[in-house]
Formats: C-alpha cells, sequence, structure tokens
C-alpha cells in the first residue's frame, strides 16, 4: 500500500463504510424525524440516486467518514456507495480501462490522478468546486490537481512529514530545548550521543514499499538545503536525480542516520533499521533509549497504547528546522477527490467533499487533518493534528508534496526506495544516487 506506507497507513482517509471484504457499501438514506436540512440545500435533492466511490483505506476509518456525511446523503436523497481495497492504484487502473470507472476516487498520489487527466478520462471539476478550491486553499495544493490549467480535484486529507517526535521528560531532565535550526538540531543530537543514548531511531521496513521513510528524509532535507525551487525542479526532472545537491542532501542525512553513534536507538546499528517496521521505528522514544524520531503527523497512531501526547505528555512533535529560524519549509503528502463522470449528484458529491464544513466535521469526530483554510485548528481531535493544521495554514509555511509521490511510480515507489535500502545498508551515495537516475524513464 503505497498510500497506507508514506501518507495514511495511520493516517485517517476519506472513506464509508466498507464491508469485511472491502465490497461497496451505501450510505444513503432517508432523513431522520426533525433533521435540519438546511446545511445541505445548496446541493439540491437527488432522490434515488447513487455515487460509487473508491479509494484505499477501510475499517474505522471508513465508519468515522460514513458518520461524516451521513446526513449529506440522507438529506440528498444520494447513496454514496464506497469500495475500499488496498490495491488501489494498480486496480484503478484495470478498472478505468475495463469500462468500470468509478464516480469518484480519493487519488493519493497527485501523479496517478494527473495521468488519467491527460488521457482524457477525469471530468474538470465543476465552477462551484473550483471557487470552493480557490478559497480553501493555497495555490500549492491546488497545484498538485490542476493539469494545464484545468483543475480536476480537490485536496481531501493532509499530513505533515516533518515532524520529529519526541519526549518532552527527555528533553527537560537533560537541559534540552527543541531546536529551531538545523545546527541546534545537530547540537542536540552530538549532547545525547555524549551522553550515552543514542539519539535518532527509525525503522524503514514497510512491505512492498520497504524504504519511503528514508526517501522522505531525503526530501525533507534537499527542501530545508537547496528551497523549494530545486525540490521541484529535481522532483519533474528538470534537474538530474543525481545533481550534486541532492548528493550533499542525502550525505547530509547519511551522517546521522547511518552513523552508528547516532542510530538506531534501543534496536542496535544504523542498518538495523532495514528490518525494523516503520510503524515500530519511533517506540524506543518512550522508553528513553532515543531521543528522537523524524515521522510523519500520522505516526500518533503507531504509539504503544497508552502513550499520551501533547507538550507536557509522554511524547510530542516539533517542526524539522531548517536552515534558519525564519524558514518553514514542510514535507507533507494528501488524497485527492475527482470524478470520472458529472452528473448532478456526482457534481453534488464532489463539492461537499471541498467545503470546509465537511472537513470540520470530519476533525470532530477523531484524528485528521485538512489543509482548508477555512477549519479552526481548534477542532482538531490531537495536539499533533492541531500543530499540522497550524503549519498547513500559515502563510509563511513552504509546503511541497512528497516528491516520490510526485516521480513516475517506477522511480519513486520503485528504484528511490530500493536504492534508499540499498544506501542505508552501506552502499555508497553517488552510486545509488547514479541508479536512480539511469532508471528514470525517457521520452
Amino acid at each position: 500500500m503505497r498510500f497506507g506506507a508514506r501518507l495514511a497507513l495511520a493516517v485517517t482517509t476519506l472513506i464509508v463504510t466498507v464491508t469485511a471484504c472491502g465490497a461497496p457499501h451505501g450510505g444513503g438514506s432517508q432523513p431522520r424525524a426533525g433533521q435540519d436540512c438546511g446545511p445541505y440545500a445548496r446541493y439540491g435533492e437527488h432522490p434515488g440516486t447513487t455515487v460509487t466511490v473508491y479509494a484505499s483505506n477501510r475499517d474505522r476509518e471508513a465508519d468515522l467518514f460514513e458518520e461524516t456525511w451521513a446526513d449529506f446523503a440522507a438529506c440528498t436523497g444520494i447513496d454514496v456507495a464506497y469500495e475500499g481495497d488496498g490495491e488501489f492504484e494498480a486496480q484503478i487502473q484495470l478498472r478505468v480501462e475495463g469500462g468500470n470507472a468509478p464516480d469518484v476516487a480519493f487519488f493519493p498520489q497527485p501523479g496517478l490522478m494527473e495521468r488519467f487527466a491527460r488521457a482524457g478520462r477525469l471530468k474538470p471539476a465543476s465552477a462551484e468546486v473550483a471557487a470552493l478550491a480557490k478559497e480553501g486553499w493555497s495555490a500549492d495544493w491546488n497545484g498538485y490537481a490542476t493539469v494545464n490549467g484545468t483543475l480536476y480535484g480537490t485536496p481531501l486529507v493532509a499530513n505533515v512529514k516533518s515532524f520529529v517526535w519526541y519526549s518532552p521528560a527527555f528533553f527537560r531532565d537533560r537541559g534540552l530545548s527543541v531546536p529551531r535550526t538545523w545546527a541546534e538540531l545537530m547540537d542536540v543530537t552530538e549532547k545525547v550521543a555524549a551522553s550515552g543514548v543514542k539519539p535518532w531511531c527509525a525503522g524503514v521496513e514497510s512491505g512492498e514499499a520497504t524504504g519511503w521513510p528514508l526517501t522522505d528524509w531525503i526530501e525533507d532535507v534537499l527542501l530545508r538545503q537547496a528551497g523549494p525551487e530545486v525540490y521541484d525542479q529535481w522532483v519533474s526532472h528538470e534537474i538530474p536525480f543525481n545533481d550534486p545537491r541532492v548528493i550533499r542532501a542525502m550525505d547530509t542525512v547519511g551522517s546521522v542516520l547511518k552513523n552508528d553513534r547516532y542510530a538506531n536507538g534501543g534496536y542496535g546499528p544504523a542498518r538495523s533499521m532495514a528490518s525494523i517496521a516503520y510503524q515500530e521505528g519511533g517506540t524506543p522514544v518512550v522508553s528513553g533509549d532515543c531521543a528522537m524520531h523524524r515521522q510523519a503527523s500520522f505516526y500518533a497512531e503507531h504509539w504503544p497504547e497508552g502513550t499520551e501526547i501533547g507538550p507536557d505528555k509522554d511524547v510530542f512533535a516539533f517542526l524539522l528546522p531548517g536552515t534558519d529560524r525564519t524558514s518553514r519549509p514542510v514535507l507533507g503528502g494528501g488524497v485527492f477527490a475527482a470524478a470520472f463522470s458529472d452528473r448532478p449528484e456526482v457534481r453534488a458529491f464532489q463539492e461537499y467533499l471541498a467545503t470546509a464544513e465537511f472537513a470540520t466535521a470530519r476533525m470532530k469526530k477523531g484524528p485528521f487533518v485538512s489543509a482548508n483554510r477555512g477549519v479552526d485548528p481548534a477542532d482538531a481531535a490531537t495536539p499533533v493534528d492541531r500543530l499540522s493544521i497550524q503549519l498547513l495554514q500559515d502563510p509563511k509555511t513552504q509546503f511541497r508534496f512528497d516528491g516520490s509521490d510526485l516521480m513516475p511510480a517506477s522511480v519513486g515507489a520503485g528504484t528511490f526506495w530500493k536504492g534508499a535500502v540499498d544506501w542505508i545498508g552501506g552502499k555508497g551515495t553517488e552510486p545509488v544516487a547514479d541508479s536512480v537516475e539511469r532508471s528514470w524513464p525517457r521520452p
């Protein structure tokens, strides 16, 4: 599960109820007695209609989203039939090619969505959806759903990947302050190592997606060292994968993660992280065998049961620092909703998903992050969700989408992941980068 691995294995994703086998399940019903349908009047009435939705996640996440849009379904008369599939990325292509496209799909990779848009399969967003997108999200976010100047989808779910998780008590007991620059981060790293504790811990095993936590690290550091413009050029292959600036970023990450003095706290030598499941990578932070774990906001779901999250709790998170105190680069990911059909009920559903009202309702039911500027961070279910939303709404934030999600799949989810594992296992930086560069699809 590429999206599950790097974006939302533990992140809440937008879906409706799914049976144990992942079969479609409808969400339409009649309004309850006394139910206020006023908030949904703008979407019209569509009795007896069905909108099919196809995405990747299931289980509890589906239940939460069914509850979120149940009133919309009841008041509009639309039966929302969701189907979740762990092999979404492969199956969506087969379904579309076989003439069985869903009405709406939730895409965790903008590149995959763009491929369908360029092939003429997706329907452009309606004027109403486009207006909501412009109002709700930054140009960066909307740009990932725009192809040749046409908007095809809207951001649905977001996450922040540029977090460093730590134990506030560990820092407090050792007189450490949360670092705000890269130099300060390295100073904290050295102080922890000098105390006899390995400062960093990580796990990069994730089944077929093994390696993605390493590529996130590299992307995060490149964004900080070289800046957003160079990052964009690298992702789009306007500069080669093995550009000297990329080599520098990889070596900077290597100075931490390939260093047995700094990693892998609680587990063993640095290279041990290749066999540690990513869900368990940060566990030693709780026991005090490690000081810091760089991982996304969705890692909140993977701490041991009973772990409390907050600035004065068991664990909390801070933004991976940039080169100075004023820069605020943020690497993240998200899911986009796009439609393969444009019937009135489909347009109504897509419009509802694009509202701040939907995002707010979902936030109030449990962990969920939205980049919509209309949501109030105070409504977030957890402190880290609140921090994530504040960062995403901050006009000073330089947000960039996960690079390997934007690269061709054969590279981003292929040679880059594999190369990162070879690299952490001891292979040199330049040979790995050169190999990924040679694998890039040629026109």
